[in-house]
């Protein structure tokens, strides 16, 4: 198995979204995008980064004694050694592993995969990011025959996107925003290599769920659902959209993080915004499903 290392931040165990049956979800660290609503902050840094939960201290002093420049944040290194923590104030959120190492938590759970025809997800952060490290699971899972979803944004190089794709038995695919210029405003990047990569995924036949997330105010118009609904129904074999709707669980992960959270005053969508889009991508012929 390759010895290429890759970085993640959590590996959830015996989830029932993000994919069929039972699942593993792996979370890759590192995302090109700056989405407004990202419900998983931890995940855009390439690196690993220190997380803090001040409820949980105590003021031992253990984190300063341990740190090799006494807690100065603006020589902060992210080595993670404040986070030898006995109550858990301080976390070092991702680490580096080897395909070897992932695969041994993967294959703990195969019974429960068979028996609900489940299996693992790689989410982010952005898997293609990593696109090496990538490969190597998606190889060692086609070789115990688990089966596969990757979740993105869809940002990445199109040459990575063709050297994983034959591997990758589900895309659960993002579409955030169809309008370029809103598309940069509120995600920090274009969405044209988003869309030219998706196209290329549906031309060779792939199986892909395209993801909505709905956030009000932001790509829940009219506008934007009806060039969505026309783009997606004019692509091979993509049928099925899923609405997940915006909720504001992650905006604690901000705090922790030492950072604000951008749409602090956005509300959820109401059943009545989600049944309207829903209803509104469906006059394109698409198989709606609010929630993922």
């Amino acid at each position: 198995m390759s010895t290429v290392k890759g970085i993640v931040f959590n590996i959830e165990k015996y989830a029932i979204h993000d994919g069929p049956g039972i699942r593993t979800l792996v979370f890759f660290k590192g995302c090109p995008l700056r989405c407004q609503w990202c419900h998983n902050p931890e995940g855009q840094a390439a690196e690993p980064e220190l997380m803090r939960f001040p409820d949980r201290c105590i003021g031992c002093g253990a984190c300063a004694r341990a740190c090799p420049v006494g807690l100065n944040a603006v020589e902060c290194r992210h080595c993670g050694a404040c986070a030898a923590c006995p109550t858990g104030a301080r976390k070092l959120v991702g680490r580096a592993v080897t395909p070897a190492e992932v695969m041994r938590e993967i294959e703990r759970d195969i019974v429960f995969y068979d028996e609900s025809g489940g299996g693992v997800t790689f989410s982010g952060g952005e898997p293609l990011l990593q696109p090496e490290f990538l490969r190597a699971l998606l190889r060692a899972c086609r070789q115990r025959e688990i089966h596969t979803a990757v979740e993105t944004s869809g940002f990445g190089r199109p040459a990575d996107v063709a050297a994983v794709a034959e591997l990758v038995d589900l895309w659960l695919y993002d579409l955030k925003v169809f309008d370029e210029r809103r598309h940069e405003a509120l995600t920090g990047a274009s969405n044209r290599v988003i869309l030219d990569n998706l196209c290329f995924l549906a031309a060779r036949g792939a199986a892909v769920t395209v993801r909505i997330p709905l956030v009000p105010g932001a790509n829940d118009d009219d506008a934007n659902l009806a060039a969505t609904g026309a783009f997606i129904a004019g692509l091979r074999a993509v049928r099925e959209v899923h609405l997940l709707p915006y909720h504001s669980l992650g905006s604690d992960k901000y705090r922790r993080l030492g950072r604000a959270y951008p749409l602090a005053d956005a509300p959820e969508p109401t059943e009545e915004q989600l049944s309207r889009a829903a209803a509104r991508l469906g006059e394109y012929g698409l198989t709606v499903r609010i929630g993922g």
